[in-house]
């Protein structure tokens, strides 16, 4: 390894980064759209879940797994769905482990190719934006506030994460445990919607919009006001 040059480096991390990006759309297209055609129907995906029962419930994972790393696929239906097919607690469980896992192949993904990767799915603005978070003596705890706060991309942190010198153990405990209360919320939502409580459900979704918009507008607040301050 040590002989090959610097091109020949740059240029097998392109090559797999396309292969990653290749497979990840296979993967999609042949398991990912049949599972999202279920969620749009919801009493099929439920129907379709039970019927295959252990076999289901790691597919709806796998699914999860892959829209974490493809970054360009919203979670929240996902999320709400498996409020409706598998109930509020197996729901969030679920959605828990799934997206700690495809959290953490984000990052490990990300320290093996660097930044070229995370450009695959963001432009370099959104990237700059969180810049100050490589050089916060409160990094990690920054790290774990804009994570539980619904409504941030968790996904651009996933693969921002990567970019910085953050330990692992802590990483992994921040995308496991941060997803936590915008997963609930979903997932209650759902749940709702499967025993047809549809003013809970409907209050629950009003709830976490609100909040989910008031966290998106702090996290511009932030990103912007750190950014004025490095000019």
């Amino acid at each position: 390894m040590k002989n090959i040059t610097r091109k020949t480096q740059k240029i097998l991390c392109i090559a797999a980064i396309l292969v990653a990006v290749a497979v990840s759309a296979l993967v999609f297209v042949f398991v990912g759209i049949p599972v999202i055609r279920f969620i749009s129907e919801p009493e099929k995906f439920r129907e379709w879940v039970e019927a295959r029962g252990i076999g289901g419930k790691l597919a709806f994972v796998g699914v999860v797994i892959l829209q974490v790393i493809v970054a360009l696929i919203p979670g929240e239906p996902f999320e709400i769905a498996a409020g409706y097919a598998f109930g509020a607690v197996e729901g969030t469980l679920l959605c828990i482990v799934a997206a700690a896992i495809g959290s953490v192949c984000v990052f490990l993904l990300v320290r093996q190719f660097g930044e070229k990767l995370a450009e695959v799915f963001f432009p370099q603005k959104k990237l700059s934006d969180l810049r100050f978070l490589k050089s916060s003596p409160q990094r990690d705890f920054l790290f774990l506030v804009i994570f539980t706060v619904p409504g941030t991309p968790k996904d651009l942190l996933c693969y921002f994460a990567g970019l910085t010198d953050i330990r692992f153990p802590v990483w992994l405990l921040i995308c496991s445990f941060g997803r936590i209360p915008s997963i609930i919320t979903s997932t209650i939502g759902g749940d709702a919607l499967g025993t047809k409580n549809y003013f809970f459900a409907a209050a629950v979704f009003v709830v976490t919009l609100a909040i989910s918009g008031l966290g998106l507008l702090a996290y511009n607040a932030i990103c912007k006001r750190r950014r004025e301050k490095s000019v």
